[in-house]
């Protein structure tokens, strides 16, 4: 159990210098990895940044995500899912397009209007989440700083589903997960403190250098 976002990433950061993980950049996923993501940021002596994604819902509910999609289009579909709904490829295309925009959009007022990723060719590149349920925005994510050609990328989280970490082990060089309950539920469940981050708090998680 975790106080808070901070109490994770301090010992989220603790566990990854222990292993003598090291980073160039640490990239959070809005918004709430950034009180994550800054404790590991600063204790790696690391650039901190943010990678966005946005899932995408299905056709008349848009609450049920059958994926998800970063800034830049590189994306995750529930094969499964989609195809028990029926959902069209022309339906596929067209959220993936809309919600693509709105990851560009969002990114875009993290960094101030330049909503491209840092250059992150031959770094060494940490993404942090406050967790994973279903890891559909951590795949997104993570396929997109893959394309960037990065040296070594790795994930790193409190929490998570045993199932999903396992899965996600195929999308990085590493996927360190500080607890991996089988009784997960939700990644809620295990902070004592788990309220939103609205959008100006997570940038001035950026700010405080």
């Amino acid at each position: 159990m975790f106080d808070d976002r901070t109490d994770a990433g301090e010992r989220l950061a603790a566990e990854l210098e222990q292993r003598g993980l090291e980073a160039d950049v640490v990239l959070g996923i809005p918004r709430g990895a950034l009180p994550v993501a800054r404790p590991v940021a600063d204790a790696l002596e690391a650039d901190l940044d943010v990678v966005v994604a946005r899932k995408m819902g299905a056709p008349n509910n848009p609450e049920l995500a059958i994926g998800a999609v970063a800034s830049d289009g590189s994306a995750w579909y529930n094969d499964d899912l989609i195809d028990r709904l029926g959902v069209s490829e022309a339906y596929l295309e067209e959220i993936r397009d809309e919600e693509a925009e709105n990851a560009r959009t969002k990114a875009d007022r993290y960094r101030a209007g330049s909503g491209e990723l840092p250059n992150l060719e031959g770094q060494r590149v940490i993404v942090v989440d406050d967790g994973v349920a279903t890891g559909a925005t951590a795949i997104a994510c993570l396929r997109q700083v893959v394309e960037t050609d990065a040296d070594y990328v790795a994930l790193a989280v409190p929490v998570g589903s045993p199932r999903t970490v396992s899965d996600l082990e195929g999308e990085a060089d590493d996927v360190i997960a500080l607890e991996t309950p089988e009784s997960f539920r939700a990644v809620g469940q295990f902070y004592r403190e788990f309220g939103q981050v609205t959008d100006d708090e997570a940038i001035d998680y950026l700010e405080d250098e």
